[in-house]
């Protein structure tokens, strides 16, 4: 390990891993391993300043702190109150603690956080003669506590608040999907801003946006102005201007169309105002009109979408699939279209064979990212995006 870098752990969705590992490659990580929805990688703080403005499918950003073996309760609480807190934090800012407990030892992940609390607290009020305060709404730091069976891990969150929060969607209908989720796709569906981009059916417009910021090289944290990392006592402000700076001047021009069309006003106009917050109204279109009633205009084309089921269009799920799959049979030759659904009957009754299926999660709901080639004429034609 080079003299200034550190240990990084990155999270992400499940089945978004090698995505993120390809991302941490390209922006300067190094000896990174790609793990059960996460990325270990290691960096300097440049780069970890780097990886919480650049990254588009990484939740949050780690760095680990504290390792250590536990045998029991008292074990774990004395390790714990053993521990430095005082070069990481002062008595009079607040935190909070962050728990995934995999372990036979410990059962009940809000309990374990309280002993943990307990530690950091005791250490204090003995040390310093004051105790730092728990903030649920916005703590100064956030500690990650991971315990694996006896092993435990304690992170700083440098993130903050989680980097699926891009700040763009002030109006959200129902069931938004996720931004990294979005972002996770469009690079599955290797969209990377060559050709033309189409959501048919784009609700608030989260899927157009991360398109429009891969294709306009825009770092999805554009709009924040808070990190973690800006509390902790090592935060070089010169150097993350900087960092943001260079990332800045990445940012080009986009030549292609991106469109989005959605059957619903209440979207579009859901849309148009998220779009409009993150001024990336230049690059994107927005139609009223209902999917099945239209034709390819542009080409190449690449389509992804987060099908609504029925909520709003008020149809049988499978009468959707099956307009969805002669709409892209009869309108949309030579065009590669992806869409996720949790609904197990998609697949049967849009009447296509896939040529990738991609298990992923929306929230709690296990997914497939469907892939399918629409080809005219012989399927051996060629097309490209």
């Amino acid at each position: 390990m080079d003299l200034g870098d550190f240990e990084i752990q990155i999270k992400t969705f499940f089945g978004l891993e090698e995505i993120l590992a390809k991302e941490v490659l390209q922006l300067g990580g190094k000896n990174i391993k790609t793990l059960n929805r996460a990325v270990a990688c290691e960096g300097d703080l440049g780069f970890l300043y780097k990886a919480n403005f650049s990254l588009r499918t990484a939740l949050k950003i780690l760095k680990p702190i504290f390792t250590f073996k536990v045998q029991n309760e008292k074990d774990f609480y004395q390790k714990l109150y053993d521990f430095e807190w005082e070069k990481f934090m002062n008595f009079d800012q607040t935190f909070l603690i962050d728990a995934t407990v995999y372990s036979t030892i410990f059962t009940h992940s809000q309990y374990i956080s309280l002993k943990m609390k307990d530690a950091i607290v005791d250490r204090f009020r003995d040390k310093k003669g004051q105790r730092p305060d728990v903030n649920h709404a916005k703590p100064d730091f956030k500690f990650h506590l991971h315990i694996q069976e006896n092993y435990v891990t304690i992170s700083l969150d440098s993130s903050g608040e989680p980097l699926f929060k891009r700040g763009y969607r002030n109006i959200s209908l129902h069931a938004p999907i996720n931004e990294v989720l979005a972002a996770g796709m469009l690079k599955l569906a290797l969209w990377d801003g060559k050709g033309n981009f189409l959501d048919p059916m784009c609700g608030s417009g989260t899927l157009l946006i991360e398109a429009a910021m891969i294709a306009t090289h825009i770092p999805p944290q554009i709009l924040r102005n808070e990190f973690g990392f800006m509390k902790w006592n090592d935060y070089d402000e010169s150097l993350w201007e900087k960092i943001k700076e260079t990332r800045l001047n990445k940012i080009q021009e986009f030549e292609g169309k991106i469109m989005g069309y959605d059957s619903s006003m209440e979207a579009i106009l859901a849309a148009k105002k998220n779009i409009e917050t993150i001024g990336l109204e230049e690059y994107i279109e927005l139609k009223k009109i209902d999917f099945f009633t239209t034709k390819k205009e542009i080409s190449p084309l690449l389509l992804v979408f987060n099908p609504p089921y029925d909520e709003r269009l008020h149809i049988t799920q499978d009468d959707f699939y099956k307009k969805i799959g002669d709409t892209l049979k009869t309108s949309y030759p030579n065009t590669f279209s992806w869409f996720i659904s949790s609904d197990i009957s998609a697949e049967k009754n849009i009447g296509l064979k896939p040529s990738k299926k991609i298990k992923l999660f929306n929230g709690n709901l296990e997914c497939r990212f469907l892939r399918y080639d629409i080809y005219e004429g012989s399927k051996k034609a060629k097309f490209s995006l």
